[in-house]
């Protein structure tokens, strides 16, 4: 029950926020996306540093001084494979209307959905791997470790929902689609975590590598994607301000909880 939990917790936070398009009447203002954008970018940093790559590095202290040749390994491994995937699947991120990827005849609402959900891929690697961690019995993970993860996950999914739905429901999808896309967007989270915890299960030895993994793809979407959205045009401060916000919230989960 503690499993299937903290595997769902992180998709109920996206869920939750594109209901949003029920409650609100106008798409949300490109202040108030900046300030979600600059909150989610915080959050998955700070979850990449304390849930993940340092958790890696105390796994091989024993190594010494090179303690993090495994987390450098497995961080690069992560970052090439969004690169990856940033390539091979046509996306559309927001507030622009060029595309990328390769070439498609997709509708721009589908590559918008598309682009959410290929940065939620690495969200739910991260949350699958730690539960790994601690069902494989790893001291340097535990169970209320792995619940802090998964909670701030769902806090900085919660305006991701929205930022997704509004949108959808502005360009003409009804409301009750806008909010099957936004959710949906956030279906992969689980899915994700579930393979992870079963491929980990057959490379107990290489967690350090699948930790650094997920934070290297956790940081690749936050710089390639969050931090140019938040920073953009006028008055961007606010996204840095959030974005303080949220490492500093995240921190204190981990620190608090793990």
């Amino acid at each position: 029950m503690d499993l299937f939990l903290g595997l769902m917790i992180p998709f109920l936070g996206t869920a939750l926020g594109a209901a949003c398009v029920f409650f609100m009447k106008k798409e949300l203002s490109v202040p108030v996306q900046r300030a979600l954008t600059g909150f989610a970018a915080g959050v998955m940093v700070a979850a990449s540093i304390w849930s993940l790559l340092i958790p890696a590095m105390e796994q091989e202290a024993g190594k010494g001084r090179f303690a993090f040749v495994p987390a450098a390994i497995g961080f690069w491994a992560g970052v090439l494979f969004l690169l990856l995937l940033d390539h091979v699947i046509p996306h559309l991120h927001m507030n622009t209307d060029e595309a990328e990827g390769p070439k498609s005849k997709l509708a721009k609402t589908t590559m918008m959905v598309l682009a959410v959900t290929l940065h939620n891929i690495p969200e739910g690697m991260a949350v699958g791997v730690v539960y790994a961690g601690f069902l494989s019995e790893n001291s340097a993970m535990t169970l209320s470790g792995a619940l802090a993860l998964s909670i701030g996950i769902a806090i900085q999914n919660f305006p991701e929902g929205a930022i997704i739905s509004m949108p959808l429901h502005a360009q003409g999808k009804s409301k009750r689609k806008a909010f099957a896309l936004g959710a949906g967007s956030g279906a992969v989270e689980p899915v994700a975590a579930l393979i992870t915890i079963l491929a980990a299960g057959f490379l107990v030895p290489a967690m350090p590598y699948l930790l650094s993994f997920a934070a290297g793809a956790m940081l690749y979407v936050v710089v390639e994607e969050l931090i140019p959205e938040m920073s953009s045009g006028e008055h961007s401060n606010i996204g840095v301000l959030m974005f303080s916000f949220g490492f500093t919230v995240m921190m204190a989960l981990d620190v608090a909880l793990g």
